[in-house]
């Protein structure tokens, strides 16, 4: 089926150009040419070993310094942020190790890692966050959506570290909910009522000084802002891991390395409904996996991300070298995406062996931007990934995200691979839509099979669709 607005003979002519023609492709028929095809299998593929060789998780030397040694209590009400201090100061004197949160319930404020200290939360341990905002003051330098800024301190932070972590079986709750936290969005759905403060005035703020250039240390946000800081944020650190816990009610980000090298999130479970709750955030990373990871989000489940507009491009730093495996995804916005603050770029993304359904969940693979962000997205690959269903497109890449083609810096996405996914219900199977003067590129499905497509597919200046393979509603995509 063709847009009413296309004629047979413009779409006869664009597909023989390659141009980026309108095209609707039927949910159970293909409609376009298939251009030549692929190899059998995608090469990139042997990069994946020599990244996750170089992706080793940070040691740490056999010593505990349990919390409770340095006064934690576990009585209602006490505050155990000062012990937990007093501990890593230990801990990092004696050379490393890690600092131990044991059984049972403690209250605490912000957390700031040092270099070889392994934050450790025991099975059967909660680590709950203060609500009292001004515990998280002096402004700590950090990033938020993509934007650095001085703001409230992320709940457990690390500037600058070396061989740092948090693991074991426990819980980690940011406290945040409908009452807290959550309604500084400025939506009803989450809390917030007509005249209450939100954080709209303060991020038009933060977004006209990065366009203005104003320094970071100018960029002064914290109380009377309602700029809702990320849950776990390692900022410029090497070699990071994040393992083992569960992570809940998070006010904003929940796992958010931002400028690392050498990054392993593994048996995480997140389990947080909150806005913005995006499960796993890399931003501007290098060489990071994310494996046997449980992701039930209230935003994305996996975002990569690379800055801002003008920050993304100011500090020119992809995310790149990522390998996403063996993960489940429920609720969320997407399963994997890419975007939108990706300014800076992200290439070399390697996703597989996931699994992912919920009626709440919107979207397998997302790429989203606009010529606002620019930046580039290449070489990306999921493959062997299982989808029960989700309410919109299997694969959607969207070239008009918020502020849409408003911009001057027109994006580049080019070579996306899909192979061996498949999907039992959804919207749309594809959901393609780039500009007219600047096309998605090379995009390629193999071997895939879509079934319970509600509409047809939408293919909006694409050059060089490859479908091989391909079924939809049990009809083959030509």
């Amino acid at each position: 089926m063709i847009r009413d607005e296309t004629t047979r003979r413009t779409f006869i002519r664009d597909l023989a150009i390659g141009g980026g023609a309108l095209l609707a492709l039927p949910a159970g028929l293909g409609a376009c040419r298939p251009t030549p095809r692929a190899p059998a299998e995608s090469g990139a593929w042997a990069r994946v070993p020599e990244i996750l060789a170089r992706i080793v998780p940070p040691a740490f030397p056999a010593r505990d310094f349990l919390i409770t040694d340095f006064g934690a209590a576990l009585r209602e009400g006490s505050d155990v942020t000062e012990a937990i201090s007093e501990a890593i100061r230990a801990c990092v004197d004696a050379g490393g190790g890690r600092v131990v949160v044991p059984e049972g319930l403690f209250m605490t404020g912000p957390v700031h890692l040092r270099s070889n200290v392994n934050l450790h939360v025991a099975e059967g341990a909660t680590l709950r966050f203060t609500r009292e905002t001004s515990g998280y003051l002096p402004s700590v330098f950090t990033r938020w959506e993509g934007m650095e800024l001085m703001n409230y301190s992320p709940l457990v932070y690390a500037f600058e570290q070396e061989n740092v972590a948090v693991t074991g079986g426990g819980t980690l709750d940011g406290n945040a909910s409908p009452e807290f936290w959550w309604p500084w969005k400025g939506q009803t759905q989450h809390g917030w009522a007509e005249g209450e403060p939100n954080q709209i005035a303060a991020r038009d703020r933060l977004q006209q000084m990065v366009a203005d250039g104003v320094p970071v240390a100018g960029r002064a946000f914290g109380e009377g802002d309602y700029l809702r800081p990320s849950f776990i944020q390692p900022y410029r650190c090497t070699n990071v891991l994040v393992e083992g816990v569960t992570i809940v009610n998070s006010p904003m980000w929940e796992i958010h390395p931002v400028l690392c090298t050498n990054v392993t999130v593994r048996g995480v479970r997140v389990e947080t409904h909150g806005p913005n709750n995006d499960g796993c955030n890399p931003e501007s990373c290098r060489d990071v996996l994310i494996e046997d990871c449980y992701f039930d989000t209230g935003d994305d489940c996996v975002a990569l991300k690379s800055g801002r507009n003008a920050d993304g491009r100011r500090l020119a730093t992809p995310v790149e070298n990522v390998v996403i495996q063996h993960c489940t995804m429920r609720d969320g916005h997407g399963g994997v995406v890419i975007g939108s603050e990706m300014s800076g770029g992200a290439r070399n993304i390697f996703v597989r062996d996931c699994e992912m359904s919920s009626p709440n969940l919107e979207r397998a693979l997302r790429i989203k931007t606009n010529s606002v962000r620019g930046g580039f997205v290449e070489h990306v690959y999921m493959r062997d990934v299982t989808v029960g269903q989700v309410s919109d497109a299997v694969v959607r890449i969207n070239f008009h995200y918020e502020e849409g083609d408003a911009g001057d810096f027109d994006p580049v996405v080019r070579d996306i691979e899909v192979r061996g996914v498949t999907c039992d219900r959804s919207e749309y199977a594809l959901y393609l839509i780039g500009y007219e003067r600047d096309p998605i590129r090379d995009i390629r499905l193999v071997d895939c099979r879509f079934d319970n497509v509600a509409k047809d597919s939408v293919v909006e200046h694409v050059v060089g669709l490859h479908l091989e393979g391909v079924l939809v509603n049990g009809e083959p995509l030509a």
